[in-house]
């Protein structure tokens, strides 16, 4: 069968199991307690070693599985050629494989494709923070062109507050095709439930969130959790007015909310561009909810002045 499935679906069941196989990793590292913190730009933008060798089994795996593939990752370039050899990947998840695959995408092929890899979302999480590890995420997604149409999301610590419960959990979606791994579950009707930046927070931020009066507000880590909530029925919106995200952090995440009847965009109604030679920062920050149909609603209520100042907050830093 995984012969004959179009390109966009054998990436995607392949990177199935590379995201499995990358949360071992992390855990591993996890355990060993030696996480190798180095700073990238700053104290606010810090790589582990768990970032990194869960990246080099992501693009390493997909290379040897799809040599032509274009990746994208978090971590910049890499060396591979040292990586161990139970790191590399070499089968794809079969359940993965009968996913519907619209005619838009059956037609596209491996050179039209770009993947988007971020190997540990919600590194602070990850290293500074007790009580939070089921922020942290592994994204894969997938563009045909410069559209989202798939992804993976991977919690290497699902469960782990739970005595004797297997860890960890993996999910996937298709635009058009549905998602596996996870239930959707609608948000409370009656309420206005909003997730935004544990860590990040501007005045930007409180100041449209001042606007928008929810009655709840979820303050959590890493864009891929964030979505998530959207995903659970645990909140309605995740309104981010900021440059802070990149690409690889919303593709995952966003083909899968699209392939389950939601919606993400930029804080100005924009969709994001996903090929490979895109400006990697989300600069208009993130805008999605639950449900298509409520988008509108938070675009009509947040004002222009507001959504013109979000490229600017980047230079005020």
């Amino acid at each position: 069968m995984a012969a004959t499935a179009p390109a966009v679906v054998r990436v995607l069941a392949s990177s199935v199991r590379i995201a499995d196989r990358a949360g071992d990793i992390i855990r591993e590292i996890m355990a060993k307690g030696k996480l190798g913190i180095v700073e990238k730009t700053g104290k606010d933008d810090l790589q582990t070693e768990a970032d990194r060798s869960a990246q080099n089994c992501i693009l390493a795996s997909l290379l040897h599985q799809y040599p032509e593939l274009k990746v994208v990752g978090e971590e910049g370039e890499q060396d591979l050629s040292q990586i161990p050899s139970d790191w590399i990947v070499k089968d794809l998840e079969e359940n993965a494989l009968d996913l519907n695959c619209t005619d838009a995408f059956k037609s596209a092929k491996m050179e039209d494709l770009t993947v988007w890899v971020d190997p540990l979302d919600g590194t602070a999480e990850y290293t500074q923070v007790k009580g939070l590890l089921d922020h942290v995420t592994v994204l894969i997604g997938l563009a045909i062109g410069s559209q989202a149409v798939a992804g993976v999301i991977h919690q290497p610590y699902w469960n782990y507050k739970t005595e004797g419960a297997k860890l960890g959990r993996t999910f996937y979606g298709l635009v058009g095709g549905g998602v596996r791994g996870l239930t959707p579950v609608k948000p409370p009707q009656g309420q206005k439930i909003v997730t935004t930046t544990r860590s990040h927070g501007t005045g930007l931020i409180q100041q449209t969130l001042d606007i928008l009066k929810p009655d709840q507000i979820l303050k959590v880590g890493g864009a891929g959790h964030k979505v998530m909530l959207l995903m659970e029925g645990k909140a309605h919106a995740y309104v981010f007015p900021s440059p802070g995200c990149k690409k690889w952090d919303t593709c995952a995440p966003e083909a899968i909310l699209h392939a389950m009847g939601g919606k993400l965009t930029d804080m100005k109604g924009e969709t994001y561009k996903y090929h490979s030679e895109v400006e990697h920062r989300n600069m208009d920050g993130v805008l999605a909810t639950a449900e298509a149909a409520d988008h509108a609603w938070y675009l009509d209520n947040i004002p222009q002045e507001v959504k013109d100042k979000v490229k600017d907050s980047l230079r005020k830093k």
